[in-house]
């Protein structure tokens, strides 16, 4: 019930006072729920949505007229959530899978500021898919007895096991038919010697001439197909000697970090500025020959002895010759390479050291059917295009950037988050034979009972589409979520965005939390500023980038806090500030965000500042604790010593180092696995044989276990296996698991098949 007062000023004669809506008379709506008593007030009995306007008491006699302040009546409605829709089926056909479903805050939708349904939108429980049988044949029957058509038949039945749970039917016929004369049989269905020796001379001749013809036609047919053999395996200048035993033996090449006294790093003596950020140092970047010295002298040959390389047929031409580029970068760039695109143009000192500028989130390379690999620096962001995904005598000039707008990818009503930066890749129109890996650096702790996660991808009308979830089967695309990245194989060029959706209170998002400080314009003035950001690359470089600008320095090593989505805040403090030192203002020592605030940040930093005074310019050294934590949940302290008053040294951003300026490389450059070798890995893997070496088994030792109806759609599943391999290995810069793989199929096989005598390891250059 709602309960307006009017009090209209006295008067003679007396006014009469009535109540307008919207300044419309009450009592002409004929509204029973409303109602003006003798008092003069107005009485909603019960609220509605209807009855939300602006209601003003007027008063007037025949002298003048009087109007009350207007009140404003606003009726809010609380979300409700709608019914549960029914289980999904088994998110995989075979074993241990999720089902899911979902409600809506739609029963009612909130209104005007209203709170949202509390509690969670998606629901899962586990279950267990019968995994399919294939049917079996029977043996066969006894042949029956010989007809008087000269026949025999058999029959067998698709019975050991029969096909069940969408098991395939057997292959091949279930009858069968054979002359049961020794082919004495004419075609009239009579024995031979009933049949006049005239006509049989006459067949026989016919038989002989056929007979001649078709071994003829044969032996051309063989020539003709074994000289196209050799001409198209005359690329790889050597022929398949035995494919089936696989066996590792790779050799990683190990380089060496920058030796002392390198003009790329900073002198010992100076104060490091500590902006160079160490958590992510050297992800997904390549390393240039800008710099030589960086590198211990490569040898021109590496010794290797593999039976694998032995049973894929290199080991008779298997010597390269691994030469470095003399060329420096940028006066001459190597026509293998391109930089990143920039606002500002980047210097290369006399000292080698770069001039800060700001750079574009932007890469682009023009790629041909070799291949080559996309890199944004210090963002966790990578594109593989592979060797063929591009035909011949064909060439794209391809492009990779980071939306730095807000996005609208999430679905509030879904509570989802962004959990990394919002990626477009093209041109659009771009034709490809097999799909490009794309590597995005994600926020989460992964979990398949706390986290809905899904990709996205942007419409031409700019709205998003849910093309994938991650726990469900796909062919239209495929997601390997690993601890820290997000590795996508994706057809076509667009803009593509990974969001979470929280089923549980327990669905945690990674921060990264780091403390700066910087002098004021008040040489007695000194500023800590703490930053909680989604543990990304780009995100932090964000936060780096822009305490740079504003002379920043990073006071301790960030530190990552588990944030878990049970909607409570964020706490940070700042601890044992020596206070015959320093002062700070009073009821300014703990400073809180909500929960929505740090939940749905969505990739932009979350940051409070702390302003210290000292009471003398002598004091040099400042020592205290900063304490994040969420209420009752996982807490960190940073430990910060910083010596303020001194003069900062111009230093090198992270993102502007040496080491980060090459963004995208083509060709045999691109990739970790040879050409010659992934070439005969596709073709060893992708044909399934008796021996059961086939690109599922591949698979499976690669730890690349669901999903695998995807591989199934594509022309080559071992290319596309192993451009995946190459996405999750960029990093590691060695084939040791592959390798490693290879050997155990090479075992299961040697255990089936006794290795000959006569075969040996053979030693050869690789």
């Amino acid at each position: 019930m709602i309960v307006l007062h009017c009090r209209p000023p006295e008067g003679v004669p007396m006014a009469e006072v009535e109540w307008l809506k919207n300044e419309e008379l009450v009592s002409s709506l004929g509204d029973d729920n409303i109602d003006t008593r003798a008092d003069h007030n107005l009485i909603i009995n019960e609220a509605r949505l209807s009855d939300s306007a602006n209601y003003t008491c007027l008063a007037s006699n025949i002298v003048a007229k009087r109007r009350s302040a207007t009140a404003t009546v606003v009726v809010f409605v609380n979300g409700g959530w709608s019914l549960w829709t029914e289980w999904s089926s088994c998110s995989v056909n075979c074993g241990r899978g999720v089902q899911k479903r979902s409600r809506t805050c739609t029963n009612p939708a909130p209104l005007n500021g209203g709170a949202f349904c509390e509690g969670m939108s998606v629901q899962k429980i586990t279950c267990n898919a019968l995994c399919p049988v294939d049917g079996v044949w029977e043996e066969w029957s006894e042949w029956t007895m010989c007809s008087a058509q000269c026949e025999r038949q058999r029959w067998r039945e698709c019975n050991a096991p029969p096909p069940r749970h969408r098991g395939k039917m057997c292959e091949g016929e279930g009858q069968g038919t054979e002359n049961c004369t020794g082919g004495l049989c004419t075609q009239n269905g009579k024995l031979m010697h009933d049949v006049n020796p005239q006509s049989m001379e006459n067949s026989i001749d016919v038989a002989l001439y056929s007979g001649l013809a078709a071994g003829v036609i044969a032996v051309v047919v063989l020539i003709v197909a074994i000289t196209l053999y050799r001409k198209s395996q005359s690329e790889y200048g050597v022929d398949v000697i035995d494919s089936s035993a696989l066996a590792g033996g790779f050799q990683s090449f190990n380089f060496k970090t920058t030796r002392q006294g390198n003009p790329l790093l900073l002198n010992s003596s100076m104060q490091p500025d500590l902006t160079v950020g160490q958590t992510y140092s050297g992800p997904i970047c390549f390393q240039d020959s800008i710099d030589k010295e960086l590198f211990d002298p490569l040898p021109d040959k590496v010794k290797v002895q593999s039976s694998f390389m032995v049973s894929l047929g290199v080991a008779d031409r298997a010597e390269y010759h691994v030469k470095t580029h003399l060329e420096t970068l940028p006066a001459n760039l190597h026509p293998s390479y391109s930089t990143v695109e920039g606002k500002k143009t980047t210097l290369i000192a006399a000292n080698g050291l770069h001039t800060p500028g700001k750079t574009w989130l932007k890469t682009s390379a023009v790629f041909g059917h070799l291949g080559g690999r996309l890199v944004i620096p210090n963002a966790g962001v990578s594109l593989l295009v592979p060797h063929g995904a591009i035909a011949d005598d064909t060439s794209w000039e391809m492009y990779m950037l980071i939306n730095q707008g807000e996005s609208s990818a999430q679905s509030e009503e879904r509570c989802e988050i962004l959990l990394g930066p919002e990626i477009t890749y093209g041109p659009p129109g771009l034709n490809l034979s097999y799909p490009v890996a794309m590597t995005i650096a994600h926020c989460a702790e992964v979990s398949a009972e706390n986290w809905n996660i899904k990709l996205k991808r942007q419409t031409k009308d700019n709205k998003w589409e849910e093309i994938m979830s991650v726990d469900d089967e796909s062919t239209s695309c495929y997601c390997l979520m690993d601890s820290h990245c997000c590795h996508l194989l994706l057809d076509q060029p667009g803009c593509y965005a990974l969001v979470g959706e929280p089923v549980t209170d327990s669905a945690i998002k990674r921060l990264r939390i780091a403390v700066f400080g910087s002098m004021e314009a008040s040489s007695m003035d000194y500023n800590l500023r703490v930053h909680c950001v989604d543990d990304t690359p780009h995100a932090f470089q964000g936060v780096v980038t822009a305490e740079t600008s504003r002379g920043g320095q990073l006071l301790e090593e960030p530190k990552t806090l588990f944030f878990k989505g049970n909607c409570l805040s964020l706490q940070v403090s700042i601890q044992d500030i020596p206070q015959f030192l320093w002062s700070i203002k009073p009821f300014t020592t703990c400073q809180e965000f909500s929960f929505t605030q740090v939940w749905y940040s969505n990739q932009q930093p979350v940051h409070c500042a702390f302003s210290l005074q000292r009471h003398s310019a002598s004091t040099t050294q400042l020592s205290c604790k900063i304490s994040v934590r969420q209420v009752k949940g996982h807490e960190q302290l940073l430990q910060v010593y910083s010596s303020v008053g001194e003069s900062e040294k111009e230093t090198v951003p992270f993102f502007m180092q040496a080491d980060c300026t090459v963004t995208s490389q083509t060709g045999a450059k691109a990739f970790k696995i040879p050409l010659s070798i992934r070439q005969r890995i596709c073709t060893t893997f992708d044909t399934a044989n008796a021996k059961g070496k086939d690109w599922q088994l591949l698979a499976q030792k690669l730890h690349i276990q669901r999903n695998l109806s995807y591989f199934t759609k594509q022309k080559s599943p071992s290319a596309v296996i192993l451009s995946l391999w190459e996405a999750r290995h960029q990093d590691s810069g060695d084939l040791d698991s592959l390798a490693s793989a290879l050997e155990e199929i090479g075992k299961i096989h040697c255990k089936s098949l006794p290795q000959s005598p006569d075969e040996k390891e053979t030693d050869f250059t690789f």
